[in-house]
């Protein structure tokens, strides 16, 4: 080890000058204008009204996420030949369900036939309304044994074509 120097003493008293180095204090988070405030409460609004529109919406849809999910079931049935008679009533029911969901009862209830195929595609947005049309007046009213002979791209169309309208029929607002 060598023996440490000690430093002359214009050097000491320049090491005891020295400070250490200065740190700037943190910016603050707070707004420092009216004018970030404002936009700050305007923007919190905007994203308030924002989900609550959402989550209005998202509750006056229930009805339409309850049938698409009795739609898979149905959609299951449709696919063996033994139960496709009782998918197609059913089918035919879970669209008058979801009509009766939006509309009032005495509008709705009542229609059968031509009054209920023209409804349906009065309040469609997509035209699904010609399968579901072939759906309410040829397969709903046929004997089990025409529905069973049915092919399956048929029921797959009559499927689509109602999960279509399901989703995205004309609401009155």
């Amino acid at each position: 080890m060598e023996p440490t120097t000690k430093p002359d003493p214009i050097t000491e008293a320049a090491l005891r000058s020295l400070h250490d180095i200065a740190m700037p204090e943190p910016v603050s988070w707070m707004l420092q204008t009216w004018g970030w405030a404002v936009l700050l409460g305007a923007m919190v609004a905007m994203l308030a009204l924002a989900g609550l529109r959402w989550l209005l919406r998202y509750r006056a849809d229930a009805y339409r996420r309850e049938a698409l999910a009795l739609l898979v079931v149905i959609e299951e049935r449709l696919r063996r030949p033994e139960t496709r008679r009782d998918g197609i009533l059913e089918l035919g029911e879970i669209l008058k369900r979801t009509a009766l969901a939006v509309w009032p009862r005495a509008e709705v209830a009542s229609l059968s036939a031509n009054a209920w195929t023209r409804f349906l595609e009065e309040h469609d947005l997509d035209g699904a309304g010609h399968a579901l049309e072939r759906l309410l007046d040829d397969f709903e009213y046929h004997g089990s044994e025409v529905v069973a002979d049915l092919p399956s791209n048929v029921c797959g169309d009559l499927v689509a074509a109602a999960r279509n309208w399901i989703e995205r029929h004309h609401v009155p607002t």
